[in-house]
């Protein structure tokens, strides 16, 4: 249920909120992901072509629209997955190629596919879209390019995943952003209005985030402190900066926070209970019990599907809260498509007297003689049955194209919802495009969940 911008799937009442906890990458501070991850692109390949890969992998071009948010890698066999909601796969690729109907069955029959297999992994982050895009680049050398040996599908994916995570952790990535900040990081003047309007409400913000100190300064130096009017610094705004916080680790836990002084970095052991300021690691156990704080107290909102929400919501009973930057240009999409799915709707409906008289003929032709079967009528039938498909068929192409020309809709595996959508709708209370859309709220909205009708009840 849409609340000018905030859609409820639990109900959520702002004004029992004690702490907000905001995640900073993606959340709090907002990027331009289309930069950063062909930046990610470009670093993944120098380190996979520092470790021995072919220098081929240079000419690869960054297609940011290969890969969208909730597909899944099958590590062993080179492909892409997209699951819906029962983790049955509507779509797959092998490399950048689609799967031809054939060899999709011979893989898969009609495979569920367990994700806490370690032949699958997830593609549940913004940062991790240019690792799925680079992998299924590396499977179509690996297949095309006879004259050098790849290592296998599984050792493929593990290389570009450690790539990746080398990037992060070594500052390669985070220095080439420090270099040109405006190219990487989006400003929000309304945002920061939004926190201050919080904070003299009493609500206390914090932020949870598994960046290191240094390059969380960087960011909220840049992107928070030019706009604030009732702090001079964003230590001041924040009640307390947790860095470091090895999400999701720090939700199920014990570790000890750090106190990191601010002037430079350094970190020192805490023993006593936590008082507002900046800390590394922790978890969320030793938190709420410093604070004495019950689960309900607390509004944590991330843009991590798993690392952010699912655990946890498993894990704490915080409550939860996700941002997900595509969804407005998935619902601009959706509107565009509206007028395609009235006439796929009208069709299916002209369609449905059509199969019950055929259902009926079919069962009368096994009970009974096939002389009392008007044969011309099922013929008859299936016809326009097949007619009323070929339309059908049409305009899907057609609603298709309006989103992403690889895998459609991100929020839909079809008909159904994707994988993606089902964990949103299970582990979220509240989702949104930007956090900027639930702080132009008032701090005291009652966020109230919509009736859902049962299969039943429609």
């Amino acid at each position: 249920m849409p609340h000018n911008k905030v859609y409820v799937n639990r109900t959520l009442n702002l004004k029992r909120i004690k702490y907000i906890g905001v995640d900073m990458d993606h959340t709090l501070i907002r990027y331009n992901t289309e930069n950063f991850e062909r930046l990610s692109h470009t670093i993944m390949i120098d380190k996979l072509v520092q470790h021995g890969y072919p220098e081929t992998l240079r000419k690869l071009k960054f297609d940011f629209t290969f890969a969208i948010r909730g597909l899944v890698l099958d590590r062993k066999k080179g492909n892409l997955l997209k699951l819906n909601r029962y983790a049955a796969i509507r779509a797959s690729y092998h490399g950048t190629k689609p799967l031809d109907f054939k060899t999709h069955q011979r893989l898969y029959k009609s495979t569920y596919i367990d994700l806490s297999n370690s032949d699958y992994l997830a593609v549940d982050t913004s940062f991790s879209l240019s690792l799925a895009i680079l992998y299924a680049q590396i499977v179509d050398l690996k297949d095309s390019d006879t004259h050098r040996v790849y290592p296998d599908y599984a050792q493929i994916a593990d290389d570009v995943l450690e790539a990746l995570d080398e990037a992060h952790r070594d500052g390669s990535l985070k220095e080439e952003v420090k270099k040109d900040l405006p190219k990487y990081i989006i400003k929000d003047e309304k945002l920061v209005r939004g926190l201050e309007k919080f904070k003299l409400h009493g609500k206390k913000v914090f932020i949870l985030t598994n960046s290191d100190f240094h390059y969380t300064k960087l960011l909220l130096d840049y992107a928070i402190t030019p706009f604030l009017s009732n702090s001079k610094t964003w230590q001041e705004l924040f009640e307390f900066v947790i860095t470091f916080a090895q999400k999701p680790r720090f939700f199920y836990d014990d570790q000890r926070f750090l106190r990191v002084n601010p002037d430079n970095g350094s970190m020192t052991n805490l023993e006593e209970k936590i008082i507002p300021g900046i800390y590394q690691g922790g978890s969320a156990k030793r938190f709420t019990s410093a604070l004495n704080l019950d689960g309900d107290d607390i509004l944590y909102i991330g843009d991590h599907i798993y690392g952010d929400i699912l655990r946890l919501k498993k894990d704490c009973n915080w409550r939860t809260a996700m941002v997900i930057e595509e969804l407005d240009q998935e619902m601009a999409n959706n509107r565009s498509a509206e007028p395609i799915n009235l006439e796929i709707e009208n069709l299916m409906t002209k369609k449905e007297p059509f199969e019950n008289e055929l259902t009926q003929l079919m069962s009368m032709r096994v009970e009974k003689s096939s002389q009392e079967i008007d044969e011309k009528k099922i013929d008859d039938l299936q016809r326009q049955i097949s007619e009323i498909d070929a339309q059908i068929s049409g305009l899907i192409k057609k609603q298709q194209l309006l989103y992403n020309p690889y895998w459609g809709q991100l929020m839909r595996a079809g008909n159904e919802e994707s994988y993606f959508a089902y964990q949103l709708d299970r582990y979220a209370c509240i989702y949104m495009t930007k956090l900027g859309d639930m702080l132009e709220q008032s701090p005291r909205t009652y966020f109230r969940a919509p009736r859902r009708p049962l299969a039943h009840e429609i």
